[in-house]
Order: structure tokens, then sequence, then C-alpha cells
């Protein structure tokens, strides 16, 4: 179920049931908080109605006992596909970017007649993962889209975006969720009810960074980073340790979640800051923004990766600690 975006919903079956639907729209916000859930949902439950039976009720999910989201959900609807970065030839990790060969197989969909309806469904998650050649590749098609096909570009740095790209969809904007749904979904979850006000705390009104905390037991890892932003880090024992910890292969998963989180974190802390502070902190979210973006794509060394975000957070310390 998706909980929380109202206002995203209500939008988006506003102009499927007009009848005056964009052919591409641009899903944004912080990561984790539903955004490709969202996609998934809204290009089932179009193509569910296109193709009938009709739907009773609202709200924006699709009976598991449809056909379309049976099709779906078993990956075989032959009118909707669904784009997002795939295992590297060894199959040891996923490739730094969806490829531009992913964007033109599209044109296999596209090549011919729709089969449950006159409608097609494309979700990309995240747009932000496009390599150059592929971002081109499907501006050419956002530019002469095929006919009743709607695209779900998923991105958490719209900015990042090809400004043409940008232009040419309708953006629906998501924020972060409030506790209460924060705790509901985490509950649906299964997550420990003792844990879950801790969680919500940490998360940023994110149920994905929260379930991250939850799964692979980042809280002592935000804990050392908010040491290092508040307190300062003079003799470099904090950063380095945390690098340490964060640099071996066995914490790789450990290490891409921290990469996600620690943004989020500068950012939580200049919303309590003011004047030269609150300063600091919004030029260290900006730099921890791009080193998190980055190191991924360009397989920085985890260790230097964390140094870096050590000395960024640092930064943010009161003016008289020793970065």
């Amino acid at each position: 179920m998706i909980l929380g975006h109202a206002s995203a919903i209500d939008r988006f079956l506003g102009a499927w049931a007009s009848g005056a639907m964009h052919h591409a729209w641009l899903l944004t916000g912080p990561r984790g908080i539903g955004k490709a859930s969202f996609a998934r949902a809204a290009a089932t439950r179009m193509l569910a109605e296109a193709a009938g039976p009709l739907i009773v009720g609202a709200g924006i999910e699709t009976p598991e006992n449809h056909p379309t989201a049976h099709l779906i959900n078993a990956g075989s609807h032959p009118d909707y596909r669904f784009l997002e970065r795939i295992l590297n030839k060894t199959g040891t990790a996923l490739q730094r970017n969806i490829s531009v060969d992913q964007v033109r197989a599209l044109g296999d969909l596209f090549s011919v007649t729709p089969a449950m309806s006159d409608w097609r469904a494309v979700v990309i998650d995240s747009a932000d993962d496009l390599d150059r050649s592929g971002a081109n590749a499907l501006l050419k098609m956002l530019e002469e889209p095929p006919a009743k096909c709607v695209f779900l570009l998923v991105s958490h740095v719209p900015g990042r975006l090809l400004p043409t790209i940008r232009s040419r969809c309708t953006t629906l904007d998501f924020q972060p969720l409030g506790d209460d749904v924060m705790a509901s979904i985490l509950a649906e979850q299964g997550q420990d009810s003792t844990k879950i006000p801790a969680l919500i705390q940490r998360a940023g009104g994110s149920p994905g960074t929260a379930l991250s905390y939850a799964a692979l037991d980042l809280a002592p890892l935000h804990d050392q980073a908010l040491a290092i932003m508040r307190a300062g880090d003079p003799f470099n024992e904090r950063r380095a340790r945390l690098a340490q910890s964060l640099s071996l292969k066995a914490s790789a998963d450990r290490y891409a979640a921290f990469l996600q989180i620690v943004p989020t974190m500068i950012a939580d802390e200049a919303k309590i800051l003011d004047g030269p502070a609150r300063l600091r902190a919004l030029d260290a979210y900006r730099r921890a923004r791009d080193t998190c973006q980055l190191a991924p794509r360009l397989s920085f060394d985890p260790g230097a990766t964390i140094f870096q975000l050590g000395t960024i957070l640092a930064s943010v310390a009161p003016e008289g600690a020793s970065v």
C-alpha cells in the first residue's frame, strides 16, 4: 500500500481519468520514501484499467488477483518495462549505470502493437543512473513519444538530469513521510515496536532508510558520524576508525547505505542551526551530496571516500573545534 502520498496519487489518477494523460512523469524527492513503489503501482493501475476489468475503490493500488497485476508481478506483462541497473558480466555487483543498450531495447516494446490494451508503460528506477548515451536515447523518445505510452522516471537528484529531459516531464514532488505514517510502514514490515521510535528519529522520513538502519545495523555508524559533525575530529581518530570499519569488502552493503544517509544527516543538522553554523552545514551538505553521488559511479576507494566524508562532517562542527 502506498502511504503518505495522497496528493501525488490524486494528481496522477486525476490526469488518467481526465483523458489528458501526460506522456512523461518525473517523480522527485529523497531516496527511500516510496517513489519507485508509487511508479510501479501507478503503471499497474493505468494498464489494469485500460485492459479491464474495472477496479472498484479509491487509491492507486490494483488487487493482486487482477490479471494485469499478476502479469506485472510475474515480470511477463507484454506492455510494461522496468529499467534499473543490472548485474555486471561476472554477476558480482550491479553495473554503475543503466546503459544505452537497455534504453534502446525499449524499441522492441514500441515496434509492435500493444497486446493487452492500447496503452504501454515504462518505469525507470532511477533516471539518475542513466549513462550519458542512455539519457540522450531516452530524450529522443520523450521528444517523439510513442502513442499512448507513459514514462515514469524516478529521480533522487533531478538537478543532475538533462534539463531537456526535465522540461518534457510533469513533475510529482514526494516529501518525507510523517512519523505516524513511518510507524505504520515499519510495523507492517515487521520491525520491533520498541525500536521503531529510534528508527524514525534517524531516518528523516524515509522508510527505506529506516529499514536499512535495521537490516544493516547502521545506528553505530550514524552515531559516529554525528559525533564528528558536532564535536569535530582534531586528531583524525574518529574519521580513521569510521573509514577502517567500512573499507572491507564484507562491508560493501553498509558502505553503500552509509553513502545514502550522510547527506540527509547533514541536511537535518542544518535545520537546527543558524547563522554561520548553518552556512557551514549547507556547504558541507553540497560537498557530501556530490561525493556520495560520484563515489559508487566512479568506484572511488571506500576507505578514502569515508575519510573524505569525515572531513566534510567535521567542517560542520562549532568554530573553535579543530577538524
